[in-house]
């Protein structure tokens, strides 16, 4: 089955045929400026297209010669938010789309994009099956009182205010792939996974299942991220609100002008950790911050499941940076890991054990495939709907 995976923003589209059988990638890009022209600035660049559905038609051109005469059975879209509706991947058809649409108030930077790419794909091949994947759905498994805020309860009832979680899709990716690689079914698997990225979680896994996570209502809360803050005390919005900052300021001081790029002035992990070790004493700092919140995580998690089974890092800085990971395990002395430097400092494409064997925990690093899992899912979708009476 070939399966064209959508990853849908406000003004980018993100694609990439796979051969689901196959296992293989048969084409993959990125179309950015969607909606945004540089108004003939002279800089010799082109405008982006006016919208999504002018972006698809790109998007149809390139992969055309990849294709090789072979047609498309099914897309499969990244949707951030499932709100408490959306358990598992499903069909989309008119109902779900506009389902989608209403929980835009939950995640206004990613759900109107994500409804934005379903349209349009509706619009130009109306008869190809879509398959909506949420990022929240992994995170359904988690019990009352890991989801509940300490607030009024009509906060729930009447506006949906719980933790949801994000990076779905990943860590349940990722908890398949790091227990097989320990030999464990992944029913008996509990540990403690970090998605690392400009975005980042952690979650902790027990049974194969989610039952905690570091993102809550949005993937605001939680590790010092790019340049969103993570965790910290709701007193201080209150405070700038009535010093008259307005929400939007503080939307924007919080989710684009934090975390790393707030504390060392860079959102970029590379130029961070390069800053640091060349002297760069805000960069050092930043690092400190970053690994001591993600440490402290993973100490709450291990208690959280009993026991974990293992330490997973993925994603861009979870899979990439060595030093990070390093600094983090340094803070990880009263668990009894032990990362091997060696193994810690090698690149590869691989799920591979980084920790010594006298380690008490195992620490991996395993290699995310969203766009792998989104195809995955989207191909049962279809084959089960096929099938269906």
């Amino acid at each position: 089955m070939l399966v064209l995976v959508i990853n849908s923003g406000s003004s980018s589209l993100k694609y990439q045929v796979r051969d689901v059988e196959a296992g293989s990638v048969l084409a993959e890009g990125l179309v950015e400026k969607i909606g945004m022209g540089n108004g003939g600035d002279g800089d010799g660049q082109v405008e982006g297209p006016r919208d999504h559905a002018e972006a698809l038609e790109q998007v149809d051109g390139a992969i055309h010669e990849a294709l090789g005469g072979r047609t498309l059975d099914a897309v499969g879209h990244r949707v951030v938010h499932g709100g408490e509706r959306f358990a598992e991947p499903v069909l989309v058809n008119n109902e779900i789309t506009r389902a989608i649409e209403r929980l835009n108030p939950l995640a206004p930077l990613h759900n109107p994009a994500n409804v934005l790419g379903i349209r349009a794909i509706a619009k130009k091949w109306p008869d190809l099956p879509q398959v909506a994947v949420f990022d929240t759905a992994f995170h359904r498994t988690l019990p009352e009182y890991a989801w509940r805020y300490a607030v009024p309860d009509e906060l729930y009832t009447n506006h949906g205010i719980r933790r949801y979680g994000f990076h779905g899709t990943s860590h349940e990716y990722v908890a398949h792939r790091a227990a097989a690689l320990l030999d464990v079914p992944v029913e008996e698997f509990d540990a403690v996974i970090a998605h690392l990225g400009n975005g980042a979680s952690v979650t902790a896994i027990r049974g194969g299942q989610s039952i905690d996570t570091s993102m809550g209502f949005t993937p605001l809360e939680g590790l010092v991220m790019g340049t969103r803050s993570g965790d910290l005390d709701p007193s201080i919005l209150v405070f700038l609100g009535r010093a008259g900052w307005s929400a939007e300021d503080l939307d924007s001081m919080l989710n684009r002008r934090s975390g790393l790029k707030g504390l060392a002035g860079n959102n970029d992990m590379r130029s961070v950790v390069e800053a640091a070790e060349a002297g760069d004493a805000r960069s050092a700092m930043a690092l400190a911050v970053a690994s001591y919140r993600l440490a402290k995580y993973i100490g709450g998690y291990h208690v959280a499941v009993g026991g974990a089974k293992a330490l997973v890092f993925t994603a861009g800085i979870g899979e990439n940076s060595h030093q990070f990971r390093s600094l983090v395990a340094a803070r990880l002395g009263a668990l009894g890991v032990e990362l091997d430097a060696g193994l810690n400092r090698e690149w590869s494409k691989e799920p591979r054990v980084i920790s010594t064997p006298g380690s008490v925990l195992p620490v991996l690093v395993v290699p995310t495939d969203e766009e792998r899992a989104i195809a995955e899912a989207t191909a049962a979708v279809v084959a089960r709907s096929s099938v269906a009476p």
